[in-house]
């Protein structure tokens, strides 16, 4: 229940609707609109139905994102970068562990995103982080802290979204801008489910011995959770026919050679 678990931070344009079952943000001339958990999270499976926003939708940003707070955040990113009517919405993924980012994946879905809900979930454990669209792999970030490499486990998260003017970039690297003759735009949500170590007063529920604890952490499947065989199958097709930007792969970026993560099987 939208009612439960989120408050509206910003913008005349959102709304909770249906006894609290369904949450819409607006974007138009006047701006845009934002919503946050009320609850903080360290480590869980986050699952949301987001329908985006249909027809003309250049230079929009949907946002939704895992995020800590302070100068070395970490954050676990979905961003839907809009596009003129008939042409495919852009996925963008990216992780930052302290401050630092530039893990940037995008994709272009297999189904068109706007004409009904679809479920997009992170699965964030000690050990990797994975993106999942439709129960579909299509990233996985592990954690490699043995090369040096930040992973986000320490700075527990609320959930974010928003809907937002961002048309300097986010269509066609800015080229193509806002149509403001086509607002309100407007984004859609449902479903929200947390399988997760809620965060409150210093302690986690999935610490057996915190006295906050809510839960058995021994029952929660996804903390130890890898991706089988199978999975890794429909990530690798997801990568070969989806994928249309990687960071290991832009020489032009990083002239040196890719991150040291790209060196290794980060999949």
């Amino acid at each position: 229940n939208f009612y439960d678990d989120f408050e509206i931070t910003w913008g005349h344009g959102a709304k909770i609707h249906d006894n609290g079952k369904v949450l819409t943000l607006n974007l138009d001339k006047s701006g845009g609109s934002g919503f946050q958990s009320k609850k903080e999270y360290l480590f869980g499976k986050i699952d949301m139905r987001i329908k985006l926003v249909p027809g003309y939708s250049a230079g929009t940003v949907t946002a939704y994102y895992l995020s800590s707070k302070g100068a070395n955040w970490d954050e676990i990113d979905f961003e839907f970068l809009g596009n003129v009517t008939g042409e495919p919405y852009t996925l963008h993924t990216n992780v930052f562990s302290q401050g630092n980012g530039d893990r940037e994946r995008q994709f272009h879905l297999w189904f068109d995103p706007t004409t009904d809900f679809h479920t997009y979930s992170i699965l964030w454990n000690p050990k990797r982080v994975i993106f999942y669209a439709d129960d579909v792999p299509i990233r996985e970030f592990k954690n490699l802290e043995y090369l040096g490499i930040p992973f986000p486990k320490k700075q527990p998260m609320r959930i974010y979204s928003s809907l937002w003017n961002a048309d300097s970039w986010a269509t066609q690297g800015g080229r193509i801008k806002i149509d403001w003759k086509y607002a309100p735009f407007t984004a859609s949500y449902s479903n929200f489910t947390a399988d997760a170590c809620i965060w409150a007063f210093g302690a986690s529920s999935c610490d057996t011995n915190s006295p906050y604890s809510n839960s058995n952490s021994k029952t929660k499947v996804w903390l130890r959770h890898e991706l089988d065989i199978a999975k890794k199958r429909k990530m690798r097709w997801v990568e070969k026919n989806h994928m249309v930007y990687d960071y290991c792969k832009d020489h032009k970026r990083f002239p040196h050679g890719p991150p040291l993560e790209c060196s290794v099987d980060n999949n």
